[in-house]
């Protein structure tokens, strides 16, 4: 029977490298994979480009990336309270791309989807439409925007079978669902793993079609 269950963080990093582009769930705290952030580092990648909702906001998250200068871009939506991420943008040394929350999310979920993008009517007449190819749906200007996917995607998920079915807990959901879509490999750390048949199958929210990797927290 399929068992992507793995030691720990550095197995479920395996196989990154410079240059790979990043998903990383959590909204703040919540939902962050703490053990994946340090084993990322402990690899010694550079010049990486992170999907994440934020930039990081205390010493012991995000943060230690930009402390580490290893992120080279980060496409996110709430970059302010992260101290290293602001220096070194000021400094010039990392790129922003800034975008709303919801159109982050949702161009998530269309790579996740298969599809080509969508369009959207946020940011119609503002900066965010610059460089973007805009088109007119019965009368109104709407904003092609484009898929987001990643190299890898990482995540916090509650509990897991051994299969790679994941649940959550509460709002530590956030965006890792919707991550574990968009990545070529899926790693997500949790809190347990349980057996095949333990999990509801109506609490399951990421099915296992969609994970390459799960490893718990207590075992790093």
């Amino acid at each position: 029977m399929r068992n992507v269950v793995v030691e720990d963080a550095a197995a479920a990093v395996e196989g990154i490298k410079d240059g790979d582009t990043i998903m990383m769930g959590g909204f703040g705290g919540a939902g962050l994979p703490l053990g994946v952030v340090k084993a990322v580092l402990d690899r010694g990648v550079r010049d990486l480009t992170l999907i994440s909702n934020n930039a990081g906001s205390t010493e012991d998250d995000l943060s230690l990336w930009f402390e580490a200068k290893i992120v080279r871009k980060i496409v996110c939506s709430y970059p302010r309270s992260a101290k290293q991420f602001a220096e070194q943008y000021r400094a010039g040394t990392v790129e922003l791309e800034l975008v709303p929350q919801g159109t982050l999310v949702e161009r998530i979920r269309a790579d996740g989807a298969g599809l080509g993008g969508f369009l959207s009517p946020v940011g119609v007449g503002t900066v965010f439409a610059d460089g973007k190819e805009k088109i007119v749906v019965d009368g109104r200007e709407f904003i092609l925007e484009l898929p987001l996917h990643a190299d890898f995607a990482f995540v916090k998920g509650h509990l897991a079978d051994t299969l790679g079915n994941v649940t959550y807990n509460k709002t530590a959901r956030n965006h890792c669902a919707v991550m574990a879509t968009a990545g070529r490999t899926v790693a997500v750390e949790v809190d347990r793993v349980v057996n095949v048949g333990d999990l509801d199958p109506e609490a399951i929210v990421t099915p296992c079609i969609f994970v390459d990797r799960v490893f718990a927290r207590s075992s790093r």
